[in-house]
């Protein structure tokens, strides 16, 4: 068998692995050792890459930035940010019909922008979010919904882990990266947003209603959330005037809420502990699934299917917006068999060769943000979609009594959000590309 075909037969070995349930780090070490056995026919070259490839990956400066990010939001959800982010979008919005859900959402952006990960701002809105939209009688499947949705703010809105991965697997400026999630962060809010809107002019049910608060309160709300807009300004301002490095401003965020929860009283050596715990979990976590994608990409570099898919492609003569369109839907349907960070791993070294080789009338550098954003944003629609959306089992094990077929049937208003956010973005490229010089 030859090397490219051997590259090939391993796509389905790796579905049947994740069918099987193993975890998909693991699948993908399997796959990459397993392949270079029989591509190298011996034990030498696989073995002396588990030796340098283990030390290249995790002695990458740039992945530094990761446990710094999850340790920033860590923090921040000890400090209480995600209460006051609460509360000042449910003073401003709260009375408004479905204005708690929309409460939820935009508190969801704004803990997103100290946090760079989906499932931590599912699982952190939601303690704070769903008593509030029980209280004031929303229904269970729309309140499930909703925060499984605005969970994936947390990997849009920036700093993201999942940009950074992307930025260091297209060997991109993460700080342009950052500043390209911008609009369509805003984007996604809004567009949450009018889908409550729209879903409570349906559902008139599905949402109860608070009484107005007096424009003192609603300011004095606003007020409780300075430390987030001065987090975000200070890491994202700072990383992209090029004050620091993007790991320097991680570390530089991850301090600053660390003082603001010693400041607010909620820092004590008990916490510390476990917020250091959880985040040297979660990181150990995300490091695993990037050292199996390294040795399977590795693998499918030396039979050459990333280069010959590419070469394919362009000799076709297909339609660029075609082959992107096919790419994007492809993301879709994976998104109901892995994670967001499984699937940036396994498919952007692929899929990135096919994509640099089309003309879409942009600088490469601009195609590689461009497709980043979008990517990012089909992966986030990965994860409210039903039946594996993995945002969906988090709400849904926060709230056991709301049967899962109730959030299945609200969470499709927010995917076709979703999908229209993606086709405005892919007809106006301009939106991601406006911050960019």
């Amino acid at each position: 068998m030859s090397d490219l075909a051997l590259g090939y037969l391993s796509f389905p070995v790796l579905l049947v692995l994740i069918f099987a349930r193993a975890p998909i780090g693991l699948a993908m070490l399997i796959c990459g050792i397993g392949g270079l056995y029989l591509a190298t026919d011996g034990t030498t070259v696989f073995m002396a890459r588990l030796k340098s490839e283990t030390y290249a990956t995790f002695s990458n400066y740039n992945l530094s930035i990761i446990p710094m990010f999850l340790l920033m939001g860590q923090f921040a959800t000890l400090s209480g940010m995600s209460q006051a982010l609460f509360r000042a979008a449910q003073a401003w919005l709260g009375h408004r019909k479905g204005g708690m859900a929309m409460a939820a959402v935009g508190a969801c952006a704004g803990f997103g922008a100290i946090c760079g990960s989906s499932l931590a701002t599912a699982a952190t809105m939601s303690r704070v979010a769903l008593p509030e939209l029980r209280k004031f009688g929303y229904a269970g499947g729309f309140s499930t919904a909703t925060l499984a949705a605005g969970g994936t703010l947390g990997i849009l809105i920036p700093p993201s882990v999942i940009l950074v991965i992307y930025a260091m697997l297209t060997d991109q400026n993460i700080a342009k990266l950052f500043a390209a999630a911008i609009i369509p962060g805003i984007l996604a809010a809004l567009g949450y947003m009018i889908t409550i809107a729209i879903y409570v002019r349906r559902h008139p049910d599905a949402a109860g209603t608070q009484a107005p608060m007096p424009y003192r309160a609603r300011i004095k709300a606003m007020g409780a959330v300075w430390p987030v807009v001065a987090v975000f300004g200070l890491v994202v301002g700072g990383i992209y005037q090029g004050w620091f490095t993007p790991t320097e401003g991680a570390a530089v965020g991850a301090a600053g809420t660390a003082l603001i929860a010693l400041f607010a009283g909620s820092l004590n050596w008990t916490a510390l502990r476990g917020a250091i715990i959880e985040t040297a979990t979660g990181s150990g976590m995300i490091f695993f699934i990037v050292l199996g994608a390294a040795f399977y990409n590795g693998f499918l570099a030396l039979t050459h299917v990333p280069q010959e898919l590419a070469t394919w492609v362009t000799s076709q003569g297909f339609n660029p917006w075609m082959v992107m369109i096919l790419i994007l839907l492809s993301y879709l349907v994976l998104g109901c068999l892995m994670d967001s960070l499984s699937m940036i791993l396994l498919t952007v070294p692929i899929l990135w060769p096919v994509i640099s080789g089309l003309d879409f009338g942009m600088t490469t550098e601009q195609v590689a943000i461009w497709f980043g954003i979008i990517v990012l944003i089909v992966v986030e629609v990965g994860l409210i979609t039903p039946p594996v959306g993995m945002n969906l089992f988090i709400i849904n094990n926060m709230d056991r009594n709301t049967p899962i077929s109730q959030t299945y049937r609200a969470v499709l208003y927010f995917v076709c959000s979703d999908i229209v956010r993606v086709a405005l973005l892919l007809l106006f490229p301009a939106l991601t590309l406006v911050w960019i010089s």
